[in-house]
């Protein structure tokens, strides 16, 4: 079985950054601002305007594992909420703008971009209860 460092070593430069692209439309149309892309993907502090245009353009994200790691999530979020309101995309970034009791009132943005990988998990875990039930399974005995 493949290391997710591996899978991610198995796609080509278009396809990282087709898919660049699509995360980058899609943090923009949930109304992100510079700083909150940079926090949510973990991107380098140094990471300014210019980079994100690049990023939106012509330059695929960095292989870190720690932004790898952050775009399943997002992916799996994005999923998530096309599941969960399958006739209105508006309803996505409207629900991810409303303060929701399982995160302290705060809004699943906010949680997001505060959380880091654990607001990311948070976020996906509500959304998602596939995804939520496989993390909460108990470890098969041993023997």
């Amino acid at each position: 079985m493949a290391t997710q460092a591996q899978e991610h070593d198995t796609i080509s430069r278009e396809e990282r950054l087709a898919l660049t692209r699509a995360i980058m439309y899609m943090l923009d149309c949930w109304g992100l601002s510079t700083e909150d892309i940079i926090k949510i993907l973990a991107l380098p502090p140094t990471t300014c305007t210019r980079h994100l245009a690049r990023f939106r353009a012509d330059t695929p994200f960095p292989e870190e594992a720690a932004v790898m790691t952050r775009i399943e999530h997002l992916v799996g979020i994005a999923d998530a909420l096309r599941t969960t309101y399958p006739r209105n995309a508006n309803m996505g970034p409207l629900w991810l703008r409303t303060p929701h009791r399982r995160f302290q009132r705060r809004t699943p943005l906010v949680t997001m971009v505060e959380g880091g990988l654990n607001g990311l998990i948070s976020v996906r875990a509500e959304l998602d209860c596939a995804y939520a039930w496989e993390r909460s399974e108990p470890a098969a005995p041993q023997g």
